[in-house]
């Protein structure tokens, strides 16, 4: 059975929640602290495995550093069954986000270093182009270099592999190579950024997805929340509304539950709709729990989700 192959970065989210952002030189006291997995790349592989199940592989490209922080990366790719190709970098770090809540308002701020992940190369593409041309799906974002990604979707292509490009964050990004993606998934204010259009409602966010296609992407899905997602292709717009699993605990990751789930839809062959849904119901699942992937909710629950209509 082939492959989902996915390209990205993992990083080591750690997140202080305190009253306050200490001032320049301050220490202060915070009230909580959490270690876990991030990174869309990597949440979007795990979501894809667990919603794949054992019976088709789903692959993760990346870069880790040699350090303990890698091994969060793999043990959290062991217990979703996600199959890692990874390149080990000793001269640098495993990426890590410092993120802080301020504990009133559950606002944050966020600093990224990706580390390795800042060092995927078009040379580590290459030396997997058998993998990447043999898979069902492709899928990368724009966490890791342009270039990578670039050649990743053009070897995909070239083999006839189905892609996906989940295009967050934003970037300015070159129409030849948004030609190669069959599909672009970016949530409302990705949508913007890349179009210009601002996206408010289902209509607007029909405008900035034919925007995208007349840039030479095959079909948009904009992931809009609590109001679900569009599809547009060039025969049609379909708006597929929320699938609710419960109360919102954490929309964090949200976006990478879909894009895992919605690669797992196709790669099994359903009708491209479907699998929008099969997406919004991943997503929906996710954001009743804490964390982006322990959230993550396994096959069987999707398919009970979907079941009940």
């Amino acid at each position: 059975m082939k492959p989902i192959v996915i390209l990205g970065i993992f990083v080591a989210d750690t997140a202080y929640r305190a009253d306050r952002m200490p001032k320049m030189g301050e220490t202060i006291l915070g009230t909580s602290f959490a270690l876990g997995p991030g990174g869309k790349g990597s949440n979007q592989a795990v979501a894809a495995a667990m919603a794949a199940g054992p019976g088709r592989p789903v692959h993760f490209i990346t870069r880790l550093g040699r350090d303990d922080f890698a091994q969060i990366a793999r043990s959290t790719w062991g217990r979703a069954g996600v199959v890692e190709d990874v390149t080990e970098d000793a001269e640098s770090y495993t990426g890590a986000a410092f993120i802080f809540l301020e504990a009133a308002t559950g606002n944050n701020a966020i600093i990224v270093s990706p580390g390795a992940a800042a060092r995927i190369s078009v040379a580590d593409v290459e030396a997997l182009a058998a993998l990447i041309a043999g898979a069902s799906v492709f899928v990368t974002q724009l966490e890791q270099p342009v270039p990578a990604a670039l050649r990743a979707l053009q070897i995909a292509r070239g083999a006839g592999v189905r892609t996906i490009l989940n295009p967050a964050p934003a970037a300015d990004l070159p129409d030849a190579m948004l030609a190669l993606c069959d599909f672009a998934t970016p949530n409302e204010s990705e949508a913007e950024a890349l179009t210009g259009i601002a996206v408010t409602d289902v209509a607007s966010a029909g405008r900035a997805a034919e925007a995208l296609m007349a840039r030479g992407v095959g079909a948009v899905v904009v992931t809009l929340g609590g109001n679900g997602a569009l599809y547009v292709d060039g025969s049609r717009k379909v708006h597929v509304p929320v699938i609710s699993a419960g109360p919102v605990v954490e929309t964090t990751g949200a976006g990478d539950a879909f894009n895992g789930g919605f690669a797992v839809a196709l790669a099994e062959g359903r009708e491209v709709i479907e699998a929008v849904r099969f997406g919004c119901a991943t997503a929906g699942i996710s954001v009743t729990r804490a964390g982006t992937a322990p959230s993550m909710p396994a096959r069987a629950e999707i398919e009970a989700l979907l079941a009940r209509g």
